[in-house]
């Protein structure tokens, strides 16, 4: 009896430990950025399946886990001496095995998509995964790495896209400015967090906040113009959640430009994060209610489990 607890232990802190990897808070944040692809689309036009929007959203999961979990891996001898905490230099999560798990976890995310959407999702994930890879390994660090952070994303939104019948090319700007405004917000987070654990500086804070206002701005926009015209109901809905992330991330922003220092910037980044499921939300009512309701539906469990684990 005391073997089988000790094992059932052993199995909790295992599960515990690569939960902490892969920042499952932050997992709840990428199925919004294909919801609101697939809006978009829609809205354009195109037409949606319940099965390939959700095998897409499901392919971005694992997508996003393998993006954590190889920035683990690759920043493990950072970590050691900066966040000794963190699963692999606290020796809770094997380096190899991460390594092995993330490049996993990266295979099944192009297998699901190409399942669930056809070749086109599989090429989107493979454009997600090599934005993910090129930022974790070679240009974390530099101008290029915030960027190739924040392009991620953009793709992600693209990648959503992908689990309609429109393509890519046959999207309106109005439809294509979305992955690109959500793309520099992150590229901005991520430069606020670059510097992390020894302090923001605000400037990158101002940039952040910048990205921040625009991407909030252009949803507006976008719901007050495409959106009002046919949903004028769904549209409202958008304008609020907009409004709601604009409040959140500039509140959160102001607070590290005041104090810019770790234990401040930490908690920032995480709400900047978490933000983006509202953005996302935002965006999506373009389609109509239901979308945005969908996509807003991914705030609670992403909230509730920042409690339990670190998203930063």
């Amino acid at each position: 009896m005391a073997h089988s607890r000790r094992g059932t232990h052993r199995v909790r802190r295992t599960v515990a430990a690569y939960a902490e990897l892969v920042r499952v808070p932050n997992l709840f944040t990428a199925p919004p950025d294909v919801i609101a692809g697939a809006a978009l689309a829609v809205a354009a036009g195109g037409t949606a399946t319940v099965p390939a929007v959700a095998g897409v959203a499901a392919a971005s999961v694992l997508l996003y886990a393998a993006g954590t979990t190889l920035n683990d891996f690759f920043d493990a001898p950072v970590d050691a001496e900066e966040r000794p905490e963190r699963p692999i230099p606290a020796g809770r999560v094997l380096r190899p095995a991460a390594g092995v798990f993330g490049a996993a976890l990266l295979l099944c995310a192009v297998l699901l998509a190409v399942a669930a959407a056809g070749t086109a999702a599989g090429i989107g994930a493979l454009a997600v995964a090599a934005a993910v890879v090129a930022y974790d390994g070679a240009l974390k660090g530099g101008p290029a790495g915030f960027l190739a952070m924040g392009a991620a994303r953009g793709l992600n939104v693209l990648f959503g896209t992908t689990a309609t019948d429109a393509s890519v090319a046959s999207l309106p700007l109005w439809a294509l400015g979305i992955p690109v405004v959500l793309a520099a917000y992150v590229a901005g987070v991520t430069l606020v967090a670059a510097t992390e654990t020894t302090g923001a500086s605000r400037r990158s804070v101002v940039v952040a906040g910048g990205a921040a206002g625009v991407a909030g701005t252009v949803a507006v926009t976008l719901l007050a113009t495409v959106g009002l015209a046919t949903r004028a109901l769904a549209a409202g809905v958008g304008v609020l959640l907009a409004t709601g992330f604009l409040v959140v991330t500039g509140r959160a922003l102001a607070r590290a430009y005041r104090d810019p220092s770790p234990e401040t910037v930490g908690p920032v980044i995480g709400t900047c994060v978490l933000a983006i499921v509202p953005l996302d939300a935002a965006v999506a009512a373009v389609a109509g209610a239901g979308w945005a309701l969908v996509a807003i539906a991914f705030v609670g469990p992403a909230v509730g489990l920042s409690q339990l684990f670190a998203v930063s």
